[in-house]
């Protein structure tokens, strides 16, 4: 199976449908999927997801605050905290969330107890949502982002 996936991204960088980059990337995912085979053998699954779309609904997650308030916060400590031992990027992306929130929270109530720090809050508020679709669609594509001003909290 490998084999056959490495001569179709082969023939897509001949043809120059995707970049030697590209071709790269790919080819690096197709060989680390053989090789964690065997060593995801003994790892719980991630509710029957894949992992780069798992790791992208925690990032998403945080949305869920909009519709019931603290639900994103909510929502992603459990998909966190029932995986965090069995699988090491979700436990390292689970921190930089969690990170994330805390710190963005902090920064949103000391900008809200000035008047003129309103208009920044719901800057900042925008910002936040900026980075949360940048870092779901970067895990997604099985890289990890580090989100802008946060304060390590949770190591």
């Amino acid at each position: 199976m490998k084999y056959e996936d490495l001569k179709i991204i082969d023939e897509l960088r001949e043809k120059g449908s995707i970049s030697e980059e590209e071709y790269q990337r790919e080819k690096e995912k197709i060989l680390n999927d053989q090789g964690n085979a065997f060593n995801n053998a003994g790892r719980k699954p991630l509710f029957g997801l894949e992992e780069n779309t798992y790791l992208m609904l925690m990032h998403l997650s945080q949305f869920a605050g909009v519709i019931i308030p603290f639900a994103g916060f909510i929502v992603t400590i459990l998909m966190w905290t029932t995986h965090k031992d069995a699988n090491a990027n979700v436990d390292k992306h689970g921190k930089n969330i969690l990170n994330c929130m805390i710190s963005y929270a902090i920064y949103a109530v000391v900008l809200c107890i000035t008047l003129i720090g309103i208009p920044a809050a719901v800057a900042l508020s925008v910002l936040y949502a900026v980075f949360v679709v940048i870092a779901a669609v970067k895990a997604n594509n099985g890289e990890y982002w580090k989100y802008p001003l946060i304060i390590q909290i949770i190591k």
